[in-house]
């Protein structure tokens, strides 16, 4: 005697349903396999790049030029005179920054998109003025910045 066929599960199943997983499964599996933002392999230099260009835009915030001038090379410091730097720094109004991923330009060398931030306490509009700031490794791992934004 041939044992008796099972019954086939899919057919208990709605047939709208067959239809909706086959609309949805190809797009929530392209989801999940998605990368939205390439991984870049960053060297062990990217971290004191990045805390310089961070170190350098908390001077320029709070107004610090000596920590701020302490931080430039000898080449961002060769166009500017003294006043240059006093007014680059002055910020009487309350002020921000913005610091963007980092690329290495060439080895020893990054440079991150920034966006300096300032408001004025009688005007309610927000000032954005969007630039780069260049860090350049100086030797012995000692980071500088080559490129004021």
């Amino acid at each position: 005697m041939d044992p008796m066929p099972s019954p086939n599960p899919l057919r208990r199943v709605p047939r709208w349903l067959h239809l909706l997983l086959a609309l949805l499964l190809p797009l929530l599996l392209a989801g999940a396999t998605a990368n939205p933002r390439p991984s870049s392999a960053l060297d062990s230099s990217y971290v004191p790049a990045l805390a310089v260009a961070n170190h350098f835009l908390q001077a320029w915030q709070s107004g610090d030029v000596e920590s701020g001038t302490i931080l430039l090379t000898t080449h961002a410091k060769q166009p500017l005179s003294r006043d240059d730097l006093d007014r680059f720094f002055s910020n009487p109004e309350p002020s921000g920054y913005e610091i963007g991923r980092g690329t290495l330009v060439k080895r020893g060398r990054y440079e991150f998109p920034v966006v300096l931030v300032t408001g004025a306490s009688k005007n309610p509009h927000i000032h954005r003025r969007f630039s780069s700031i260049v860090i350049l490794n100086t030797g012995r791992n000692d980071w500088a910045v080559d490129k004021l934004p």
